[in-house]
């Protein structure tokens, strides 16, 4: 269930990123969350999960947040999990208590986009710095709240594939989500120039090839101190896979070879989207 708790991205800086470019942020008035809950459960009494949109309702103050997840757990009998967005500087602007409560009352998992642990291609794209999403992941463990973080392969494209792969492993090993996942770079045609222009006039995209190689690279050097759960299956991806890290990996990447070297689980591009 889906329930709309802010309109657009606070950060919404992100070069690669179309999603909220033609709306303004801000937070939904309390009686409007409240209304669409009463609304949802209606049509939907048994949901057990919610997700908070849109792009990072966990910015919103602890006091709001807490209010909207009373709301939903009086109106859904059945409730088990809330869910919403963040950002590094949302996870970092919680203080540990608040977190706390946030998670005693159900929202105990974000979805946070790292896209990258290198400070190269993070400066590129404008999305700060590994330090901050290693801090940011960091006090998500050390609180008990779940992360399930997303890269992007291809961000780099040809000429910095190595450095973007490498330090998102590195990233990922010094301070690992409970949930990691890929998607492949697509970019819209609203964002697509100020892309390039930060990205450089030597930009190359990748194909599905480099972009396997990537994937191969980073599953390579993962080897995270605590269990990773490991997916490629968004749409956008030219190979799903799914496994545990680091225990399937060798699973993986055999699976990465014969793609690899047989085109075998390929996805045709006619099926991939975002």
């Amino acid at each position: 269930m889906i329930i709309q708790a802010t309109y657009g991205c606070r950060y919404n800086q992100c070069s690669f990123c179309s999603m909220y470019k033609q709306k303004v942020f801000r937070a939904r008035p309390l009686d409007g969350v409240f209304a669409h809950i009463d609304e949802a459960a209606r049509e939907w009494p048994e949901a057990r999960r919610v997700f908070l949109a849109d792009g990072d309702a966990y910015c919103l103050p602890t006091e709001a947040l807490a209010a909207i997840c009373d709301h939903l757990a009086l109106r859904f009998a059945d409730l088990q999990r809330i869910s919403a967005y963040a950002t590094p500087f949302d996870i970092l602007g919680k203080s540990e208590d608040d977190i706390a409560l946030l998670k005693a009352k159900r929202l105990g998992l974000v979805y946070l986009g790292i896209e990258s642990g290198s400070d190269m291609v993070l400066k590129r794209i404008a999305k700060g710095s590994a330090k901050q999403m290693e801090s940011a992941l960091a006090k998500a463990r050390q609180c008990g709240l779940k992360v399930s973080a997303t890269v992007i392969l291809g961000l780099a494209g040809k000429n910095g594939w190595e450095d973007h792969m490498d330090g998102t492993a590195d990233l990922v090993n010094r301070a690992p989500p409970v949930y990691l996942s890929t998607l492949q770079l697509g970019l819209e045609t609203n964002v697509a120039p100020r892309f390039f222009e930060r990205m450089g006039e030597d930009f190359q995209w990748q194909d599905d090839r480099g972009v396997l190689v990537e994937l191969r690279r980073l599953l390579e050097r993962l080897n995270p101190p605590s269990p990773v759960i490991f997916r490629s299956n968004h749409a956008s991806n030219a190979l799903a896979l799914a496994g545990n890290l680091p225990r399937d990996k060798d699973k993986l990447l055999a699976r990465i070879d014969a793609a690899l070297d047989e085109g075998a689980g390929v996805r045709p591009r006619w099926i991939r989207g975002f």
